[in-house]
């Protein structure tokens, strides 16, 4: 019996880092869509309530919970401890939601909210003391998040500091094990020119939580040629769901369906919801998923 759980981010129903995309859409249909389509779980979205009664009563009602989230951290450029005490209060207010995992990314000087900025160009990279601040701060979240029995899982990121498979390695050289999980992003992997078989195989023991979506590979040839930003690049398609793209999820996945790998498999397909209709795309992804690992 599989211990995996399968749940879908609402941001292939609106999107936080363009709003506009999905604007009009109530937090209630995507919780519904997501539960209708036979997901577990979602993450936690900017249309979504803040008073965790009400969105806890929410999601109860459909039978449904909240898998992670995504935190950002600033060790780069703020002081540890304002970072330390933003977590504290995001740690305490996911474990009311009953969540115990959260995802975290440095965003010091990331370059993927700047619609402007070529993402393979532009993607900002750590002095030494940088990687410094980030490992130890990641080290230091992760001692405060075991306080309250939460795991952290590091979210690589396409226009960050850690995007390639050479920094992901430096991030789990540099942290603890037994407090730094690593999050698996497979389209961003395959984004930034990775082998997520590579990167599974190497960190199966170490990874938190996964991501599921696939890459458009003409539209990724587009985003390199005419050198567009993050955001162009999710505007014109870049991501969609497992199944529908490059990817072979089965070749990546059968080995951590077969392991002992306790965790989300969580869909996190980022498109424009005028352009892929969120709930049909939702049912593709499970029954893709369904069908392709059995879980």
């Amino acid at each position: 019996m599989s211990k995996i759980n399968v749940g879908i981010a609402p941001i292939g129903w609106t999107n936080d880092d363009l709003p506009e995309l999905g604007g009009e859409t109530q937090y209630q249909q995507i919780l519904s869509e997501a539960a209708l389509a036979g997901f577990e779980g979602t993450e936690i979205g900017n249309k979504y309530p803040k008073d965790p009664k009400v969105l806890k009563h929410q999601l109860e009602l459909r039978g449904i919970r909240i898998a992670s989230a995504w935190f950002g951290t600033y060790f780069t450029t703020q002081p540890l401890e304002q970072v330390e005490k933003d977590f504290i209060a995001f740690r305490d207010y996911m474990n009311s939601l009953g969540a115990d995992h959260i995802n975290l990314c440095e965003q010091g000087n990331t370059i993927q909210g700047m619609m402007d900025v070529p993402v393979f160009d532009g993607k900002p990279e750590f002095t030494a003391e940088g990687w410094d601040k980030v490992t130890k701060g990641l080290d230091r979240l992760g001692e405060i998040a075991a306080d309250t029995g939460t795991i952290v899982s590091y979210h690589h990121h396409m226009g960050t500091g850690v995007q390639t498979a050479a920094e992901i390695d430096r991030l789990m050289e540099n942290t603890d094990p037994d407090k730094v999980k690593l999050l698996v992003d497979i389209g961003h992997l395959q984004f930034s020119g990775e082998d997520p078989v590579d990167i599974v195989t190497r960190y199966k023991d170490r990874i938190g939580h996964f991501h599921l979506k696939d890459i458009r590979p003409d539209v990724l040839q587009r985003v390199k040629d005419e050198k567009l930003s993050f955001l162009q690049a999710v505007l014109a398609g870049v991501f969609t769901i497992p199944g529908d793209g490059q990817g072979d999820f089965k070749t990546i996945l059968t080995p951590i369906v077969e392991s002992d790998y306790e965790g989300w498999f969580l869909v996190e397909a980022e498109q424009d919801p005028a352009k892929a209709d969120p709930f049909e795309y939702a049912l593709r992804a499970r029954k893709y998923i369904k069908d392709t690992l059995g879980v």
